[in-house]
């Protein structure tokens, strides 16, 4: 590759485009870029400054093709388009790109249904805190745990990757993430059902996730001994690598059932959803973890976590039971991928808050409390209401949340949420459509189900409710005798700015 050759990347305002011209840039070729998005309109356009990349906003002028001697154009764009029909110089693709540039830096994934955000922030948090710099992809607003976004960002400038690792439901996803990044190491937090509208059943989209055991193989991988799916995808895959195990000593509260990998039903006493103490006949069962965490003080947030050679006492900075299993995962990796003792993680453990969205407390109105939570599905509700209920008591529950499972997820959600709650409100479509049945089936339940009308909101993904919809949710929620108000799912985090507007 001769560095003296420009590339002209088209489509800098989407992911992709701006993170292959920041790659080139910091391997020091001379990047040009163009959208037909204004800069004012460019999502991305923040994450370019600093870089003295040339762009062309709004328009693809004649002298874009002339200056490049390279063109690499977006996935989305087809071949036959005329744009690239008229272009004579070579042209790379996505895939070329990845191929031509490698990560050059240790990689670590972390994968999972529910707690993958807090574990990478705060695996990264414990990082910087201890001068190692993690390659970021820097787009303001998105997650970046699908598709192309962990590949490419593999490939930006740092000491390491810390990658979360998620999936839309699609077979080959995790893989081609955990492959075209090198990656050496990894950690499963929980496998419960997720997407099962979109793959049909739990194990399909269990197997997806196993992918990430599949591609690792003989690298290191950090799991929930506790998850009999995780344990018994292990076995099935006959992963070669270095297993590290950890759990949580706490009495089970619950009994839930769970398909195992052979495909029997196995009951789980569990801890948290899906996850517990196990026994199934084809020889799956709770594992003798590497480190366990004992002595769980919620309310003083602290317990002692046993390490295969110490003791640790660790206070934490967040709550929950869940959360438990999360810094205890996190602690491993830091300690083993990172290589950083003990007495330099826990501080970092310490004095971390949370992620904005994951048991939030927004603010207070009328004198009630108003927290939001991302939870979406049936796993995740379940996990977190069950927190909150230990923790405070009473409270009223808003439901923005459309289950990407269907209406089974959506009806898993709901009967959570009428388990824990004091009042429920739903205002996303979904959950609006399952209280009719539910009063329908009971009219005792008018009494803690407060419902004024079925929209016709169109979900995007988990995104249930508009705007409009989950004010008026949380207008009726501050109007019931309950002193906490929790909107649960992505339309109660994303416009969570509501409150400060009641």
């Amino acid at each position: 590759m001769n560095k003296n050759k420009t590339f002209g990347v088209i489509g800098v305002c989407g992911a992709n485009g701006n993170l292959i011209a920041r790659i080139l840039k910091q391997r020091g070729f001379n990047v040009i870029g163009t959208d037909l998005a204004f800069k004012k309109d460019c999502r991305f356009a923040k994450a370019l400054e600093g870089y003295d990349i040339e762009v062309y906003y709004g328009n693809t002028p004649e002298k874009f093709f002339k200056k490049a001697d390279y063109i690499i154009p977006p996935a989305s764009l087809s071949k036959d388009s005329e744009m690239l029909k008229k272009c004579e110089k070579p042209i790379l693709e996505l895939c070329d790109v990845i191929d031509m540039i490698k990560p050059e830096k240790p990689v670590f994934g972390i994968t999972g249904t529910n707690g993958k955000t807090t574990t990478t922030t705060l695996l990264k948090k414990i990082a910087y805190d201890n001068g190692i710099k993690p390659c970021e992809h820097d787009l303001e607003g998105m997650q970046g745990n699908a598709e192309f976004i962990p590949i490419l960002q593999s490939r930006l400038n740092g000491d390491v990757g810390i990658l979360e690792v998620g999936t839309f439901g699609v077979p080959g996803t995790v893989g081609r993430i955990v492959k075209n990044t090198s990656m050496s190491g990894g950690l499963i937090t929980n496998i419960t059902p997720d997407h099962l509208n979109d793959l049909g059943s739990f194990m399909d989209y269990a197997n997806v996730k196993g992918e990430f055991i599949k591609e690792l193989q003989i690298g290191q991988l950090i799991v929930n001994g506790h998850d009999p799916t995780i344990m018994g995808l292990l076995r099935e895959l006959d992963f070669k690598g270095e297993i590290i195990t950890f759990g949580v000593d706490e009495l089970p509260d619950s009994i839930g059932m769970k398909e195992c990998v052979c495909g029997r039903e196995i009951a789980v006493k569990e801890i948290i959803s899906g996850c517990g103490y196990y026994f199934c006949q084809c020889g799956i069962t709770t594992p003798q973890v590497d480190y366990i965490a004992t002595n769980v003080d919620l309310p003083n947030r602290t317990f002692d976590l046993h390490t295969p050679t110490e003791k640790l006492t660790v206070k934490m900075g967040v709550d929950g039971l869940h959360n438990v299993y999360n810094l205890t995962g996190v602690i491993i990796a830091a300690h083993h991928f990172l290589d950083i003792p003990y007495n330099k993680i826990l501080p970092s453990i310490a004095s971390f808050t949370g992620v904005s969205g994951r048991m939030e407390e927004v603010g207070e109105v009328k004198g009630k409390d108003i927290f939001v939570d991302y939870a979406h599905n049936p796993a995740g509700v379940e996990t977190v209401l069950k927190e909150f209920k230990k923790l405070f008591g009473d409270f009223t529950t808003v439901i923005t949340v459309s289950s990407e499972s269907g209406y089974i997820g959506d009806l898993d959600i709901f009967n959570s949420v009428l388990k824990f709650s004091k009042f429920i409100v739903p205002a996303s479509v979904a959950s609006q459509k399952i209280a009719v049945e539910k009063l329908k089936g009971n009219p005792k339940l008018n009494d803690r189900i407060f419902l004024n009308h079925v929209d016709d909101f169109e979900k995007t993904g988990t995104l249930g409710a508009s705007r409009e919809e989950v004010r008026d949710g949380l207008k009726k929620a501050l109007n019931l005798d309950c002193e906490m108000v929790i909107a649960i799912g992505e339309a109660a985090t994303k416009f969570k700015d509501l409150v400060f507007e009641l």
